[in-house]
């Protein structure tokens, strides 16, 4: 098992996933660049893109746990060499987020203008949002029984496959969008923000094509359901519970922060929705070490080898720290080119570079922190993450919100909140990953 903490085989599984990892936010990010440069309202356009993405962001990271679930149970399984004990889980468990995912349409496609009411958004942005909204909903059981596919690629230690289908999903996105978005003379009417929406809606469905074709032709495993419910679908779903916990509350924050910034007007809901894709970008992009320690520190642990998980933690803390430190140097050096992309109304640009470099500084904390949540869901340790997001939302990034807004800090309080948040989620992963595993009995 020596090897399985190497350089080369730490980078196989998380180079994959980085390319897999950002070409969702890129879908999102795409979006907004497209969307931010139509000629008719566009900052209420790219308010209702900003406030719809945030709250499916919300919503997929939720139900979607049990991707990382199945992740766990599949890697540990491989690592003891008993993914036989399994195979009937796998169909039980994608068949739940399918049935998941419709529940989650029916409630939410329902209630979308109330949803988007409580964000405090109003008039035209509040239209939008509905509109691109009922569109963009119709993905959810495309977009999550994709993920659990994808959860099962990584706890066979393979990000190549999930790659492969988010790049092509990403490609088909860029191109839709500005078809659909911008429309072509004589062919096809310009659709506006539903331009952006069909083409999402486009991507999810190549992504869950292509995912398809690899789980059948390149893993051991089959859909045929059996009505004997696998024994261990029970932890799955415990751990899938916790898990659903935890990112409610990390979307809380999101929300809050949303709601906030949009009450504070249109202009700041704008740079807040640019800053909040580029923070969620930069998110995606170190992810995908932390998803290398998810399948790696999994596979460890099942084979006990408590020696390399301590190692792995070091390397893939090492690795991350770095992308964040170049990602942070790039932004540095195009710090007013990058707003640019997605708005050209100067009122939005100067709220957004006064802002942006908060966002920056937090990135090699957000790096430790995203490499500890992953090793810790391999591990499933999905209870101990729960209480630590529950404790830095509302034990820290709430109240810092609530004093920063008392003091007029606007957009400045929002990402100290997300500052002071990130710092108690990475200090208290790490103290306690320390304690339980430095010292343990080979």
């Amino acid at each position: 098992m020596e090897n399985s903490v190497s350089f080369k085989n730490i980078n196989k599984i998380a180079i994959p996933a980085i390319i897999a990892g950002i070409a969702e936010p890129l879908i999102s990010l795409t979006d907004i660049a497209v969307i931010g440069n139509v000629d008719e309202n566009s900052i209420e356009a790219l308010a209702a893109a900003g406030i719809v993405g945030s709250f499916l962001s919300a919503i997929i990271w939720i139900v979607a746990q049990t991707k990382t679930a199945i992740s766990a149970i599949v890697s540990q399984h491989l690592g003891a060499n008993r993914l036989h004990a399994v195979k009937t889980l796998i169909p039980q468990a994608i068949a739940f987020n399918f049935i998941f995912s419709l529940v989650i349409y029916a409630t939410t496609a329902f209630f979308a203008r109330a949803i988007f009411s409580a964000y405090n958004a109003e008039g035209l942005i509040l239209q939008y949002s509905e509109d691109y909204y009922q569109i963009r909903a119709l993905g959810y059981p495309l977009t999550l029984v994709t993920f659990a596919i994808f959860g099962v690629f990584r706890g066979l230690q393979n990000t190549l496959w999930a790659m492969k289908c988010s790049l092509t999903g990403a490609a088909v996105n860029i191109v839709l969008d500005y078809l659909l978005v911008y429309g072509v003379d004589g062919l096809i009417p310009p659709l506006h923000l539903k331009g952006a929406a069909y083409a999402s809606l486009a991507a999810q469905g190549t992504m869950l094509v292509m995912a398809l074709w690899f789980f059948f032709k390149k893993t051991p495993f089959h859909l045929k359901l059996s009505f004997n419910i696998n024994p261990r679908m029970r932890g799955l779903l415990i751990m899938a519970a916790n898990l659903f916990i935890r990112t409610a509350a990390l979307n809380f924050a999101i929300y809050l922060a949303n709601a906030y910034a949009t009450d504070y007007g249109k202009n700041y809901i704008a740079a807040q929705s640019i800053l909040m894709n580029i923070w969620l970008f930069f998110s995606f992009f170190i992810d995908g070490y932390a998803n290398a320690g998810n399948a790696i520190g999994g596979k460890l642990l099942g084979a006990h080898d408590y020696k390399n998980l301590w190692e792995l933690s070091k390397k893939i803390s090492k690795y991350a720290v770095l992308i964040a430190l170049i990602l942070m140097g790039l932004c540095a050096l195009f710090y007013d080119q990058i707003g640019l992309l997605f708005n050209k109304e100067a009122s939005v640009l100067a709220i957004f570079s006064s802002v942006f470099w908060i966002v920056l500084l937090m990135q090699p904390v957000n790096a430790i922190a995203f490499m500890f949540d992953g090793i810790f869901k391999g591990l499933g340790e999905a209870k101990y993450l729960r209480n630590v997001l529950l404790v830095a939302t509302f034990l820290g990034f709430t109240p810092t919100l609530l004093i920063s807004d008392h003091f007029g800090l606007k957009l400045y309080g929002i990402w100290i909140a997300f500052f002071v948040w990130m710092l108690i989620r990475s200090s208290t992963l790490v103290i306690y990953f320390r304690r339980k595993y430095l010292h343990k009995d080979v």
